[in-house]
């Protein structure tokens, strides 16, 4: 079997969730081939792995959303749509019922270079007509550019070609969702869809504190990221996502409720043995650990500014700040600034680490973040018994397990089981009533017979641990 993972901004380029959680997942099934389809914004990324491929990864092909027009145009050759392409390029401008086939026919037929049809009358008359009916009070010229500048991402993302696969397993909608739906139509592969945060709603709060958009043009970036992610529901076979509100976002943003599937994060809680074995240093410091990457999306300078409130009225704190700092360079910068900013003493920074020789010595973790789904980082503390919270994550310390699907290992989206006993202490997620009940109780129910998912099988070892979130 062959399984194409598209990955959009992680995978195998940055450090985090997602990218780790792809890497457990192609090695734990070392008998499937995988090829990895990575999305960045342009070839300055190229060949700039920080993961080293697992065996079983075949091939890794890349789609820069900003590059250029490879295809070779003859001088002052126009390009002409016929009428039901038109019609399809005008039913995506317009919003109204995007004729999807069609485009993903022509982008795949017709051999056109991108600067021929953003520079062309076909696109010029449907930009036209949507200015006229939806946004005639702002400057044609700045919208004209706008939607090209908006549109070339998707068209070079509708041109791309695609390796051929069993299985199209996509990491988010967006880009991504679109190349796994032209996969579909294209090769009649199966489509999943696995959403660890909702694509859709992480771009929108993007978008609306970002600086470089402004007026009008937010909503019509938004409105593009929606009528993607919905193409991609579309399309999928299956849609999964980590908890039951999100879920409901999915279902509010247009994915069918049958198609979706709550498969909550896992990990292996064995890594985590030496961090409940390692004894405390013989002080009054109080540690507080956040395992994250120095980026925007984790708030870092928020959690650098309440901690600098903390130590005024608690001097014993430390913050170990624990992950790395080149992905947002600028960023970070900004934050070691403003530790020295507010004079604030003892936070440390310590960049990539294995968190599990540093779990150990921390009394609680944290971590601020403007969106999470179900963040390992959390999981990994409750496995070493430490109390760690996150906003919007509270569904992790009070889901009731009992009776419901999970995960081995790693999220697994191709093989599931039932857990019909005692998950834990009481039954629930989170942190436990006691310490002891830690170990020992969270393991999968023992079976020979094959489990299947996505028109895969395969026999699960019986021994494996797993906490579930």
């Amino acid at each position: 079997m062959k399984v194409c993972i598209v990955a959009e901004g992680c995978y195998p380029y940055v450090v985090g969730g997602v990218s780790s959680w792809i890497n457990s997942m192609i090695k734990a099934f070392p008998d499937i081939e995988f090829v990895v389809l990575a999305i960045v914004a342009n070839r300055s990324y190229r060949g700039k792995f920080v993961y080293e491929l697992p065996e079983n990864v075949s091939e890794v092909y890349e789609l820069y959303l900003e590059d250029y027009d490879w295809v070779e145009q003859e001088k002052n050759k126009k390009l002409h749509l016929r009428q039901n392409e038109y019609e399809a390029l005008r039913s995506l401008l317009l919003n109204r019922d995007v004729e999807w086939d069609t485009l993903f026919t022509l982008f795949e037929k017709k051999n056109f270079s991108l600067n021929a049809l953003l520079m062309g009358e076909d696109f010029l008359n449907a930009v036209r007509e949507c200015y006229q009916l939806r946004y005639p009070q702002v400057v044609f010229s700045d919208f004209l550019w706008t939607m090209r500048s908006i549109y070339l991402p998707l068209f070079l993302t509708l041109k791309m070609e695609l390796p051929e696969a069993d299985l199209y397993h996509c990491v988010a909608t967006g880009y991504a969702g679109v190349i796994g739906s032209m996969a579909k139509k294209r090769y009649g592969c199966g489509l999943m869809v696995s959403e660890h945060g909702i694509y859709t709603r992480e771009r929108e709060e993007e978008l609306i504190r970002a600086k470089w958009v402004g007026g009008i043009y937010k909503n019509i970036w938004i409105e593009q990221f929606k009528k993607m992610s919905l193409l991609a529901y579309r399309y999928a076979d299956q849609v999964t996502c980590l908890y039951k509100h999100a879920m409901e976002l999915q279902i509010e943003l247009g994915c069918p409720a049958e198609k979706i599937k709550i498969t909550p994060n896992g990990i292996d809680d064995q890594r985590f043995v030496r961090c409940l074995e390692e004894e405390r240093k013989e002080d009054d410091t109080i540690n507080i650990g956040a395992v994250l990457r120095i980026a925007p999306i984790k708030d870092v300078k928020t959690m650098i500014r309440a901690f600098a409130y903390a130590k005024k009225e608690a001097p014993k704190l430390a913050l170990w700040i624990m992950g790395p700092s080149d992905e947002e360079k600028e960023y970070a910068k900004e934050c070691f600034e403003l530790v020295d900013l507010l004079g604030v003493e003892d936070v440390i920074f310590t960049g990539k680490v294995d968190v599990t020789e540093y779990l150990g010595k921390m009394d609680m973790t944290i971590l601020t973040s403007i969106s999470e789904g179900q963040p390992l980082t959390i999981l990994e503390s409750f496995a070493a018994k430490k109390t760690g919270d996150c906003n919007g994550c509270r569904q992790l310390q009070g889901a009731d397990l009992r009776g419901r699907r999970f995960i081995w290992g790693s999220r697994d989206h191709y093989t599931y089981h039932e857990c019909g006993g005692d998950c834990g202490s009481d039954g629930r997620s989170g942190m436990p009533q006691r310490k002891e009940d830690w170990h020992g109780k969270k393991r999968i129910p023992e079976t020979k017979e094959p489990v299947s998912c996505g028109g895969y099988e395969r026999n699960i070892p019986a021994d494996l641990p797993a906490i579930w979130g």
